[in-house]
């Protein structure tokens, strides 16, 4: 998707499933905490139901709205974290599995093995 956008201007737009579908409204744009561009949206899918998390990565923005490149089963089925709060990577790295997504670092580490669940902030318990 196009990284010169306001993420604030996503706010409100329709959004599409790859066969044109309706899903809903972006209800919310969450940006990427180390480079601060848009990196996910909460779609609210219905006047009673919940927000779906959508990549904005393989999206584009197209006649003001939204249109995702994935079934609207599949964007209905994301998991549900809920709005409003900050997504942990844990949580956006289920996201990523549940798209069949690449997680590419930008300055991938050496060797096999990636440690993705130690937080920001935690310390080791070594003396």
């Amino acid at each position: 998707m196009q990284t010169d956008i306001d993420p604030r201007s996503l706010i409100g737009r329709k959004a599409f499933d790859r066969n044109g579908n309706k899903i809903g409204t972006v209800d919310e744009v969450y940006l990427d905490d180390a480079t601060g561009v848009p990196e996910w949206a909460a779609v609210r899918t219905g006047l009673f139901s919940r927000d779906a998390f959508v990549p904005l990565e393989p999206s584009t923005l197209v006649d003001e709205a939204l249109h995702i490149p994935y079934d609207r089963a599949l964007i209905k089925d994301a998991p549900d974290f809920g709005v409003g709060r900050h997504l942990s990577p844990e949580q956006e790295l289920q996201l990523y599995h549940h798209y069949g997504l690449d997680i590419a670092a930008p300055d991938p580490l050496p060797g096999p093995d990636r440690d993705f669940g130690r937080l920001a902030g935690e310390e080791d318990d070594k003396a």
